[in-house]
């Protein structure tokens, strides 16, 4: 994740931090004050607070993580096999995704797993006889492959309902997540 999402970093200190390599939370949270004060220039108090909040941001990544694994657990063999497939897939398409669980309610305690980049990519829905897949700007997106097979006359969003048996174009699955980042980075 990109180190916008740390509160204070802005433009001319993230380029500091790209210029000592240190270019996701990730790196952030693991780093030393002191020698990144070296490197960046930036005061070591300054610093400790940033690497407070990139620990802080990957902890919380890490439980969100481990729930998501958690529901994919729960599910029945073939929905957590697509879930679980698609969310590789997201991750192997962007790395800096932001996995989140969303809309919890007392009728879906376990919320829906959202995936997101400078915006919502996707959801992941599961139902008693599909796996959804909504892309939040689908309508935006280019579907050369015709993955999108649901709320097609939606105003923005286009989805992907999965069902026992279906196959995945992992390739072109790839290809509508890339879209979807460039679209939210635009």
């Amino acid at each position: 994740m990109s180190l916008k999402s740390i509160e204070g970093i802005g433009p001319t200190t993230e380029e500091k931090f790209e210029g000592a390599d240190i270019t996701t939370v990730e790196q952030l949270a693991d780093g030393d004050a002191a020698s990144l004060a070296e490197k960046t220039g930036v005061a070591e108090p300054r610093l400790e607070v940033f690497i407070d909040r990139a620990g802080a941001e990957k902890a919380n990544r890490e439980s969100i993580s481990e729930q998501i694994d958690a529901r994919i657990n729960e599910l029945p063999d073939w929905q957590g096999e697509v879930l679980s497939r698609v969310r590789r897939l997201i991750k192997e398409t962007d790395p800096e995704v932001v996995e989140e669980v969303k809309w919890r309610k007392p009728s879906n305690p376990d919320g829906v797993p959202v995936w997101s980049h400078n915006g919502t990519i996707c959801t992941g829905e599961t139902y008693k006889k599909k796996v959804k897949l909504t892309f939040a700007n689908g309508a935006s997106l280019e579907d050369p492959a015709g993955l999108f097979n649901a709320s097609l006359h939606a105003n923005v969003s286009r989805a992907i309902d999965i069902h026992e048996g279906d196959e995945i174009d992992e390739s072109a699955f790839k290809s509508l997540v890339s879209a979807a980042v460039v679209l939210n980075e635009s």
